[in-house]
């Protein structure tokens, strides 16, 4: 008697789970497409902060701001070039002082309601200052 019972207990919700999933797959994809937005950005920072410190040292072993330029568009490779700038402050360096290697760089985000949130293309900078020897 009591195996009936459940039996039509469990005939009645056999579509629970699917409705279940169906309400929560979009919530599980906005949390897929927030981690891998997170992972590009935190990626970009992390090679620009690089790029940074790489034409900073150079900097202060007495290179031109070509040289300097080309160093940090060499190290940013695996970004869109288009979008990275570099600036080096001051432009004449004397030993002693200090110069600043400044790069910034624009992240286009990909997912469509992330970008709705926070400004798109997201705009990421990476300051690096050193004496000069």
């Amino acid at each position: 008697m009591m195996i009936k019972v459940i039996r039509k207990m469990l005939k009645k919700e056999k579509g629970q789970s699917m409705v279940e999933f169906a309400l929560l797959m979009p919530l599980l994809c906005l949390i897929l497409l927030g981690i891998i937005e997170f992972g590009r950005v935190f990626n970009a920072y992390l090679v620009i902060t690089n790029a940074s410190r790489e034409g900073a040292r150079i900097a202060v072993v007495g290179s031109s701001d070509a040289a300097i330029i080309q160093r940090v568009e060499d190290i940013g490779i695996s970004l869109k070039q288009d979008q990275l700038s570099c600036s080096i402050t001051p432009a004449t360096r004397t030993r002693g002082e200090k110069v600043a290697v400044s790069v910034d760089y624009q992240v286009k985000l990909i997912a469509p309601l992330i970008s709705e949130v926070i400004p798109n293309p997201l705009p990421l900078r990476a300051i690096t200052s050193m004496r000069v020897e």
